[in-house]
């Protein structure tokens, strides 16, 4: 459990740190600067929790039960409940970012229907089709494996 200094520092200095948190947070510009960040600031285990949070949030989105979540994730009902209730009531950010995983999964599906599509075309002589089709369906099969 995460935990945090029983001594309390002045609320201008809270508020200072914060921002400094939040910059750092902004200068990052792309994914390994990113995950560099995460990597020395979180530990391990501040990272799985975070991560679970998220997954929790954009699970609860799609309408898993609590019992389902409990078993994917590893998580205990009360979590499943705080992330319920953070996105019912104030979860602003939780709202955003289950927003942009829906946005980013319904045109990843729209793109896999046209790929689906094209790979039913028949090759023409002179063609390379053939071959693109096949290397597609490869990775098709690479990523239900994957699952």
């Amino acid at each position: 459990m995460t935990q945090i200094s029983r001594y309390p520092i002045h609320k201008d200095v809270e508020k200072r740190m914060f921002e400094l948190f939040l910059t750092a947070i902004e200068s990052l510009n792309n994914k390994q600067d990113i995950e560099e960040f995460i990597d020395d600031f979180l530990s391990p285990v501040e990272k799985i929790m975070l991560a679970k949070r998220l997954s929790i949030a954009v699970l609860l989105n799609k309408d898993y039960k609590y019992k389902s979540i409990s078993k994917i994730l590893r998580v205990t009902p009360s979590t499943i409940a705080s992330v319920s209730l953070q996105l019912k009531y104030s979860g602003k950010g939780y709202q955003k970012f289950v927003e942009k995983v829906a946005k980013n999964e319904k045109i990843s599906a729209f793109w896999q229907k046209i790929e689906d599509i094209l790979s039913h075309i028949p090759a023409s002589k002179g063609s390379d089709w053939k071959y693109h089709r096949s290397k597609y369906e490869k990775s098709k099969q690479n990523k239900k494996k994957a699952f």
